[in-house]
């Protein structure tokens, strides 16, 4: 057994409003430059839908994953070395442009400048990658809320898949319409088939907490990673020639901090934690020759951190003691492991998935109350699952790879949990019968019921933040970020963005990061030059240059305006032009 530490989320469905402010927000913080204008490292789809890109799940088509050999080994579904060197120039398995979408300007200036006359001057979409006119038939939020649905409802491929099975499991009159939001980031697999795809090395899976990054300064944008991951959660720049992809927020996570998507998360939906797993049984786990055992085999990969044999051994591996505590602490534990409630996403795909699911139950309680039943009786409730909505057949493709007695598991526990608190709340005796009608304590029906519904940030949050000590093995050649020139970025080289220049994240570096992220005020002494700028300032200090001289300016720790000239009992100086303050700067 050798135990190592890994990061991973889980998402519960039921609260998801396809608000999507975490895909906005992940856009502003990692995507926001040039080459990565179709990029989403975070979206939010509509299912049934046909996902982004475009049927991203039809594995026949695009080849993604893991399968199994003639001899019971693992391989990429889409062939060896060989078959990557010749499809490395040209690749028919990969989605293409379309798939994803063009992504487009508008022609603002024949709008803001077209001359007077009759009719009014129209903006028409401009593509970014040639510049032409274009049509925009497709994005990354086309089958938002069901748009289309009932004429591109049949493309989703798991759709597909089961009305093969039965025709009519799955109809889209709208009496009998279902729907739900799905998140997607990088699931940062213990197996990542993106990984074992790349030609040049460039994708790695860090040692101390399993986030996968790409290497910027290695990757040879050859695009096999695309190909390799199921998930089509891996991007092209076609502005740097690189591959980019999710990193799990990780300069925020080695402070302690949650992922932009979780802490913008409206519905508070998202947990993040930590798992410790037997690395030495990942290849045997993914080999499990049913796919309808994956899911079992990588639950049997998730350690316990309070069994004794398991803590002398992490200590043995060099895991931290107050890692291990945030392993027993860890929410993300706690829903997959200890209450089996969260699944992987499409376990099938053989990559042994860290990002994982409560699938949803909330429709089904919708259909019940506007019937004029009572939606939380258990009785109404369980008699429901099967017959409702969503279709659990729909549900398994999706987390069980079509085990849909495990999804009927999940969601008897779930309306356990409702049924049972129900009462609780209206002041009466819990009904013992209730959690053990699903296998459960009421203590731990009681105890998922506050993780689930009423955790507070800590508890939805348990991140240990790294070692100063083991910092020089967080050195990485810089993020996403560090391209294209912008605020906090660095300039071009000759081969791409940035090319051939690394950023190491040095003992330093960090402890400055953690200070300026935790803390409310500013460093003492801190030089912010060349650092911070309007668009990364966190209002922390006051950067040379920000304001003009003798002109006020606001500080953040206190809140109050306060100018130079005011703090020495000098009355304020009118404010200076642009020309001005530039020459008074050159005069300094």
């Amino acid at each position: 057994m050798r135990v190592m530490a890994q990061m991973g989320m889980v998402m519960n469905l039921d609260k998801c409003i396809g608000c999507h402010t975490c895909s906005v927000t992940c856009k502003q913080a990692w995507t926001n430059r040039a080459g990565t204008e179709y990029v989403w490292f975070n979206n939010v789809e509509t299912r049934p839908g046909q996902g982004y890109p475009r049927r991203h799940e039809d594995q026949t088509t695009w080849k993604g994953g893991w399968e199994l050999g003639k001899r019971g080994n693992l391989k990429l579904k889409a062939g060896g070395r060989v078959s990557k060197l010749f499809g490395i120039f040209a690749s028919p398995v990969q989605p293409q442009l379309s798939d994803y979408y063009e992504p487009w300007t508008y022609d603002y200036q024949t709008l803001i400048e077209a001359p007077l006359g009759d009719d009014f001057p129209v903006a028409r979409p401009k593509s970014l990658i040639t510049g032409e006119n274009t049509k925009i038939t497709w994005s990354a939020n086309w089958d938002d809320n069901l748009g289309g649905t009932s004429e591109l409802g049949h493309l989703d491929p798991i759709v597909e898949k089961i009305r093969r099975e039965s025709e009519d499991v799955v109809k889209f009159e709208l009496e009998r319409t279902f729907m739900f939001y799905l998140p997607r980031i990088c699931e940062h697999c213990l197996n990542p088939s993106c990984m074992a795809s790349c030609p040049s090395g460039a994708i790695y899976k860090r040692a101390e907490d399993g986030i996968v990054l790409v290497d910027q300064d290695r990757c040879r944008g050859w695009r096999q990673c695309i190909t390799g991951c199921p998930y089509k959660k891996i991007y092209f720049n076609h502005k740097s020639g690189k591959a980019e992809k999710c990193t799990f927020c990780y300069p925020r996570v080695e402070v302690g901090l949650p992922t932009v998507c979780s802490e913008t998360c409206v519905g508070r939906l998202r947990y993040i934690g930590l798992f410790l797993y037997d690395a030495d049984r990942v290849t045997e786990a993914a080999a499990t020759p049913d796919e309808g055992d994956l899911y079992e085999a990588q639950l049997g990969l998730m350690l316990d951190p309070d069994d004794p044999a398991v803590i002398a051994q992490a200590r043995a591996d060099g895991i931290p003691d107050d890692w291990m505590d945030a392993a027993r602490r860890s929410p993300v534990y706690a829903l997959a492991k200890r209450y089996r409630v969260a699944l992987p996403l499409h376990p099938e795909y053989r990559t042994m998935p860290m990002v994982w699911y409560v699938p949803p139950l909330s429709p089904i309680v919708d259909v019940l109350a506007g019937q004029g039943h009572d939606a939380e009786d258990r009785a109404t409730l369980f008699g429901a699952i099967e017959a409702l909505r969503i279709p659990v057949e729909y549900l398994a493709e999706l987390f069980t790879a079509g085990r849909t007695d495990i999804i009927t598991d999940v969601l008897r526990k779930l309306a356990a949990m409702r049924s049972y608190m129900r009462g609780v709340t209206l002041g009466r005796d819990g009904d013992a019968s209730i959690p053990e009608s699903v296998g459960m304590t009421e203590e731990a029906v009681y105890e998922m019921y506050r993780l689930m519904a009423i955790a507070k940030y800590d508890d939805r949050y348990v991140i240990p933040t790294a070692h100063v000590e083991r910092a020089h093995e967080l050195e990485e050649l810089g993020c996403s970020l560090d391209f294209d020139e912008g605020p906090g970025m660095y300039e071009s080289g000759p081969f791409g963005e940035a090319s051939g220049r690394p950023a190491p994240v040095a003992v330093e570096t960090f402890n400055a990061l953690k200070q300026r992220q935790t803390s409310e005020a500013a460093p003492a002494g801190s030089d912010l030059r060349g650092r911070v700028n309007l668009l990364n300032w966190d209002g922390n200090g006051v950067p040379s240059g920000m304001f003009p001289p003798g002109t006020a300016r606001v500080s953040a720790a206190s809140g109050a305006a306060l100018g130079a000239d005011e703090a020495e009992g000098e009355a304020p100086q009118p404010p200076q032009t642009r020309a001005e303050a530039k020459q008074s700067r050159e005069d300094s």
